[in-house]
């Protein structure tokens, strides 16, 4: 049997990240987004409403989100689902929750800017986003392929993070 396990996501941060360390030192940062979806009714009325959807981010990566994210920032999350089941402390029933672990987290808008109606910076390499103009253009010869997971191995270290 196939399977296919991929998700990605835009939506805005309904909180501040949360980040907690495993005993093993490692961190993992929970990030509650929200998501508008809307839909036509069988009477033909727009419906809109949020959903919200927890991702958990880990390693330097949930480090950043927490260092640069906060509630109301606009992000992409793309990674796969993921059950969580646990006993519940309380009750003793089996509980279970269906979220997000994220493999990549991209930073949209630029820090501090108004998210709404699809304001924020460009683009920058890397896939973070930046409210600097834009880098000259280059050529395939002198580009090189960034990674997505980890601003802080970028050229030039955790300084020159462009937002």
């Amino acid at each position: 049997m196939a399977s296919y396990n991929k998700v990605i996501l835009v939506g805005n941060l309904a909180a501040d990240p949360e980040v907690r360390r495993l005993q093993s030192g490692t961190a993992v940062c929970t990030l509650r987004l929200a998501i508008d979806d809307s839909y036509q009714s069988r009477n033909g009325d727009k419906v809109d409403r949020t959903v919200f959807v927890d991702c958990d981010v880990w390693d330097k990566q949930a480090e950043n989100c927490q260092r640069f994210l906060a509630k109301g920032r606009s992000v992409l999350i793309d990674g796969r689902l993921q059950m969580d089941t646990w006993q519940d402390r309380e009750t003793g029933k089996n509980r279970s929750r269906l979220k997000v672990r994220a493999d990549r987290v991209q930073f949209l808008g630029a820090r501090g800017a108004d998210n709404g109606g699809g304001q924020g910076g460009g683009y920058a390499p890397g896939g973070y986003a930046s409210s600097a103009p834009a880098a000259p253009a280059q050529t395939p010869a002198d580009s090189a392929p960034t990674s997505f997971n980890d601003p802080i191995g970028q050229p030039g270290g955790d300084e020159d993070i462009p937002f």
